[in-house]
């Protein structure tokens, strides 16, 4: 008897660049069941990335092909590249009940909302504009004007928190993906069976 099943999942991480949402993602997968859905994109790979690890780097031309046959769960531009989800992967694995992580920008998180309203959608912010500020020009790869346009994009991006499930601030990594982990457990926690189906399942195999 299993009561209170659920079919796979689909998590959605998203936040400004800076936030820590992939560092997130990455502690979530080493610490629970979920899997990783390998997004797809036209840009180059950055030192360390592997092709079909960390994404499908891909040329304009396929990238082109898949939308027209319909292959992403959603695809945006960011910042002058393409990227995408592709969709069949992840629906087979929810179909086996296998739970996915997504880490992906928000113009792709709403694309999703409208396309599978049934994923959780978890947002990701620093505590503060200054903190995230700091957290960029530390970084050291991106000019002074490209830091301001992703300070600016992040204003834009909390008018949307309304289209979220969940909002985490990542001010203490361990906490947030403690947080993280604790929203995946209620998930999985909600009623998921009508009355019918939960009196039907609970005395299964009780004599007449």
């Amino acid at each position: 008897m299993v009561i209170n099943r659920h079919p796979g999942k689909l998590f959605i991480i998203s936040g400004p660049s800076g936030a820590g949402k992939g560092t997130i993602a990455n502690r979530i997968l080493e610490e629970t069941a979920l899997e990783f859905s390998v997004s797809m994109t036209t840009r180059k790979p950055r030192e360390g990335e592997i092709d079909g690890v960390h994404y499908f780097f891909v040329e304009e031309e396929t990238f082109v092909k898949n939308i027209e046959e319909d292959g992403f769960l959603e695809h945006a531009q960011v910042y002058g590249n393409r990227y995408g989800t592709p969709k069949g992967p992840i629906l087979e694995r929810l179909e086996k009940g296998i739970d996915v992580l997504l880490d992906i920008e928000m113009q792709g998180a709403l694309q999703i909302r409208e396309n599978y309203p049934g994923g959780v959608f978890i947002f990701i912010i620093p505590p503060s504009l200054e903190e995230l500020r700091r957290r960029l020009t530390n970084r050291g790869t991106e000019t002074a004007e490209a830091i301001e346009l992703r300070l600016s994009n992040t204003i834009t991006e909390l008018r949307y928190i309304d289209k979220y499930d969940y909002l985490v601030v990542n001010d203490d990594l361990e906490e947030a993906v403690e947080r993280v982990k604790s929203i995946i457990i209620a998930e999985h926690s909600k009623v998921a069976l009508t009355p019918e189906e939960l009196v039907r399942e609970y005395t299964e195999g009780e004599e007449e």
